[in-house]
C-alpha cells in the first residue's frame, strides 16, 4: 500500500508537447502581415532549388515577372491562364461554403465542353455566329449542371461520399472525350484528333483577349451577390454551419444541395465553353488541364470571396506562365519551376494554419498527483 502511494506521488501529469487551439478572430492587419510574411518565406525557400541549378534567384524571379508582364503578349497569356482558374473557383465556392466537397470541377468543365462542342461541330455552318455562340453557352451550362447534379442527388438522397463521387465523375467525362476523339468526332482517320472549330464557333476578342474574361468578371459580380445578398446564399451558409440547424429552421437541405450543385456545375460548364471556343479552339481529353483541382487552392486562399479570388488567380497564372518562360530563358528544368511554384503555394496555404490556430508548447513545470 505504501509503495502504491509512493508511485502515485511520483506520477507526473504530462501535457502533450504541442497543443492546437482555435484562435478567436485575429486582427486583420496581423493576419495580412502573416500572409505577406509567408510570401517572403516562400521566395527565400524557392531560391534554394534555383541556386542548386547554378542560377541567380534574383535574376530568376525577374525573369518570371518579365515572362508574365514584360510584353503585351505575355500579359495576355497570363490573363488567359487566370480566366478558367477564376471561373472554376467561383463555381466550387458555394459548394465549399456549404461543406459539400465538390472535387469534380474537371469533369464538369469537360462535360460543358462536350455539350458546347457538339453544336460547334454539327451546327457551325447552319447557325449565324452570335446565335451559335449563345446555343453553345447554354448547352455548356446545361451539360455541366447535369454532370454536377448527379453526385448532388445521390448525396442528398443516399448520403454518398461526395468527394469520391465527384472525383470519379471526372474520369468518366475524360473517357467520353477519348472515345469521341477516336470515333464520331475524329477528323482525318487515324489521327485520334478532333479538328479545329469553324471560325463561326469561336469567341470574339476584346483588347486582344477572347471575351471569356468579360464573362468571368460578370460571374464574379453575380456570385458575390448570390452568396451574400440572396436567400439561397443564406441557406448555403446555414447548412455549412450545421445541417441540424438548417433542418430545424425548415430548410429542405437535400434540395439546397442539388440546387447548389446545379449552379456550380453550370458555371464549370461555362468555363468549358470558354476553353473550347475561346482558348483551345477545339476539344481534347485534357481540356480542363488540371484547372478543376488548382481552382480548389484559389477558392481556399480567397476565403471563398469572389473578388479576392481574382487576385489569387492572377498570382497562380503568373507562376504558371512565368515559370514556363524561366525554363526558356535560363534553361531551368521544368521540374524546378514546378518546385518553386509548389513551395509558394505551400507557404501561402500554410500561413492560414497560423492565422486560424494557436500552437501551445508544453512547459517544464510538473504537477504531482496526490494520493
Amino acid at each position: 500500500m505504501a509503495e502504491d502511494t509512493k508511485i502515485k506521488k511520483e506520477e507526473v501529469v504530462k501535457a502533450p508537447l504541442v497543443r492546437l487551439s482555435k484562435r478567436d478572430d485575429m486582427d486583420p492587419k496581423k493576419a495580412w502581415a502573416i500572409r505577406i510574411g509567408s510570401i517572403f518565406v516562400a521566395l527565400i525557400l524557392g531560391s534554394l532549388p534555383i541556386i542548386i541549378t547554378g542560377n541567380n534567384p534574383f535574376a530568376a524571379y525577374a525573369v518570371i515577372l518579365k515572362g508574365s508582364f514584360g510584353t503585351s503578349f505575355y500579359l495576355k497569356q497570363t490573363i488567359k491562364s487566370a480566366i478558367p482558374l477564376l471561373g472554376c473557383a467561383l463555381a466550387i465556392a458555394p459548394c465549399f461554403k456549404m461543406r459539400f466537397w465538390n472535387i469534380g470541377g474537371e469533369g464538369q468543365i469537360t462535360a460543358g465542353a462536350i455539350f458546347a462542342s457538339f453544336f460547334a461541330i454539327k451546327f457551325a455552318t447552319k447557325l449565324p455566329h452570335v446565335p451559335l455562340l449563345l446555343v453553345m453557352f447554354f448547352a455548356a451550362a446545361i451539360g455541366g449542371a447535369i454532370w454536377a447534379a448527379i453526385p448532388g442527388f445521390f448525396k442528398a438522397k443516399y448520403n454518398t461520399n461526395e468527394t469520391l463521387f465527384t472525383l470519379m465523375m471526372n474520369y468518366i467525362a475524360i473517357g467520353i472525350i477519348s472515345w469521341l476523339q477516336g470515333g464520331p468526332w475524329e477528323g482525318r482517320p487515324g489521327t485520334q484528333q478532333i479538328p479545329l472549330f469553324n471560325k463561326n464557333a469561336l469567341l470574339p476578342s476584346v483588347f486582344g483577349i477572347h471575351v471569356g474574361w468579360i464573362i468571368v468578371l460578370l460571374i464574379v459580380v453575380l456570385m458575390h451577390i448570390y452568396m451574400n445578398f440572396t436567400k439561397q446564399g443564406y441557406e448555403i451558409a446555414v447548412i455549412g454551419d450545421s445541417y441540424n440547424t438548417a433542418r430545424y429552421a425548415g430548410m429542405n437541405v437535400g434540395w439546397v444541395m442539388v440546387r447548389t450543385m446545379l449552379v456550380s456545375g453550370a458555371i464549370c460548364g461555362i468555363v468549358g465553353f470558354i476553353l473550347v471556343s475561346g482558348q483551345n479552339k477545339t476539344i481534347t481529353a485534357n481540356v480542363a488541364n488540371g484547372v478543376g483541382f488548382t481552382a480548389i487552392t484559389v477558392a481556399w486562399l480567397g476565403h471563398l470571396n469572389a473578388f479576392a479570388m481574382i487576385v489569387i488567380s492572377l498570382i497562380l497564372a503568373v507562376l504558371t506562365v512565368g515559370s514556363s518562360y524561366l525554363q526558356q530563358v535560363l534553361g531551368v528544368p521544368s521540374a524546378i519551376s514546378e518546385i518553386v511554384s509548389g513551395i509558394l503555394l505551400f507557404c501561402m496555404l500554410g500561413c492560414e494554419f497560423f492565422i486560424n490556430y494557436r500552437m501551445t508548447f508544453r512547459t517544464k513545470s510538473k504537477k504531482e498527483v496526490k494520493a
